[in-house]
């Protein structure tokens, strides 16, 4: 059979054997070590937002450079990632991995230590770099322990589930720990779990690397990372101040720069940083516009959310935090579910149908009003929208990642990590700007005028949900099937 057929014909996958998505304790091992250090990574991107004001009043952060404690983090994590995923390639996966967690480690000691601005913020740019170097090296170690099918599905599926659910449970775990503890257990927490991942993970890993001849592309390199670099500077920076401020524009500019130039780099490269060709695959990038989207859309509703729960209904950041866990449960359920839809209905009909339950869970939040009694729509429509969105995302980890050579898997996974921080990065400024126009422009109380903002907000964010739906249905096409 032909790579043109649709997923639909997929579903000759659900004859498989049963055996295949067995694990051997070994694998097991495996999975839950690289399970482990990627969702203490995801965990780090929001751990610290809830935080912040305490953070800024011990260290000395002017709450004008508060951001900073985020931006730098994004900025290393998703300007470096897709250069570390091809480090990862030709260096070793395992090696990169150990290397990313003793930075991990080393830089969440500083952190927890720090009594000064600059101690802090390299600290978090230690996290950002160790970011980029395991999440995409700990995906290529878990696509190559497992043969492409169904058992590597599940094994994607809980990866998916958990770093989306890290997202959420950084708020929770960073309010818990600030109000219980000290705002500096944010950082010392990850310290014996990286202890833990290095002494057993050189046991059940086995080092891969691409078996051809290679050299790193350096200008490919910089030229990426520093238009990586540009769009997430500009992305964050929007946030702060506004979309049409010249800083703004002028990163994104440079970003548009940047990266084109990249490309016409990497026609002429002998060993290019991203083949042009494996972007030109169907799978590969409408898997990373569906995945990008994804992230864009569930952490922008969760910021959006965040807002209406504390400035309309009163809760306090502790039980703005909380109220998420029941979206944490819905994205550790989507997760499971995923690879059993894929299996049956195929990896183009998951991510759609995924979408588009998502858009209808989301766009049902525009009913919200001030009353106390909207928290349970709140509640259902944020477990409905977890669920499929992790299928969406379970769809698009299997989708770019699926017929992909060994010798390339790092940069495949580089590529989804990269979709998936800029995505997380994104969604915030966007949405925020939606929001920030609307409140200014309305005349009434504070309360209301965020309330307008927000059901905005809400609305095109359901509407990016449809628009990805569509695209994805009309661009994808399926997973190629054995003949």
């Amino acid at each position: 059979m032909t790579t043109d057929q649709t997923a639909d014909r997929d579903t000759a996958r659900g004859a498989e054997p049963a055996h295949e998505v067995l694990m051997t304790g070994k694998q097991r091992v495996a999975l839950i070590v690289l399970l482990t250090a990627s969702f203490t990574l995801a965990v780090d991107f929001s751990i610290l937002n809830v935080a912040l004001p305490s953070v800024g009043a011990d260290v000395g952060f002017g709450i004008e450079n508060l951001q900073w404690i985020a931006t730098t983090f994004a900025l290393c994590s998703a300007g470096l990632t897709l250069l570390m995923g091809r480090v990862a390639d030709i260096a070793g996966r395992r090696r990169m991995f150990l290397i990313g967690m003793v930075l991990l480690g080393v830089g969440s000691v500083v952190g927890g230590l720090a009594t000064t601005p600059a101690v802090l913020l390299v600290a978090r740019v230690a996290q950002g770099v160790a970011t980029a170097i395991v999440v995409p090296a700990a995906l290529a170690l878990l696509i190559g322990a497992f043969p492409e099918g169904r058992a590597r599905d599940r094994a994607l599926g809980l990866n998916g589930s958990l770093m989306a659910a890290g997202f959420t449970t950084g708020a929770i775990l960073g309010g818990l720990l600030t109000d219980l503890l000290s705002w500096r257990w944010a950082f010392f927490i990850n310290v014996p779990i990286a202890v833990a991942v290095l002494v057993v993970a050189p046991i059940v890993l086995q080092d891969s690397r691409s078996a051809q001849r290679s050299r790193l592309d350096v200008p490919g390199a910089a030229l990426v990372t520093l238009g990586l670099l540009a769009l997430v500077y500009g992305l964050t920076h929007a946030t702060e101040t506004a979309w049409t401020d010249p800083v703004t524009l002028g990163a994104l500019a440079a970003a548009v720069v940047l990266l084109t130039v990249f490309v016409l780099v990497e026609r002429r490269s002998e060993f290019p940083l991203v083949p042009l060709g494996m972007l030109a695959r169907s799978n590969v990038a409408w898997g990373n516009i569906a995945g990008a989207l994804a992230f864009v859309t569930e952490t922008s509703l969760v910021f959006l959310l965040t807002l209406y729960l504390q400035e309309v209904l009163g809760y306090t950041p502790l039980g703005a935090g909380l109220s998420f866990a029941v979206l944490g449960v819905g994205t550790v359920l989507g997760g499971l579910i995923g690879p059993r839809i894929i299996g049956r209905f195929g990896n183009k009909a998951a991510i759609v149908g995924g979408f588009l339950v998502q858009a209808v869970a989301t766009l049902s939040l525009v009913l919200v009003s001030d009353a106390p009694g909207s928290i349970w729509l709140v509640l259902v429509a944020t477990f409905v929208g977890g669920v499929a969105n992790l299928v969406v995302i379970v769809g698009f980890m299997v989708t770019a990642t699926s017929g992909v050579p060994a010798s390339e898997q790092g940069l495949a996974t580089g590529l989804t990590t990269m979709s998936q921080q800029v995505g997380i990065t994104m969604g915030t400024p966007i949405m925020s700007a939606v929001l920030t126009a609307v409140v200014l422009a309305n005349a009434a109380p504070d309360a209301s005028a965020v309330l307008a903002g927000v059901t905005t907000a809400i609305w095109v964010n359901g509407g990016i949900c449809v628009a990805g739906a569509l695209a994805v249905a009309a661009f994808l096409r399926g997973r190629p099937i054995a003949a």
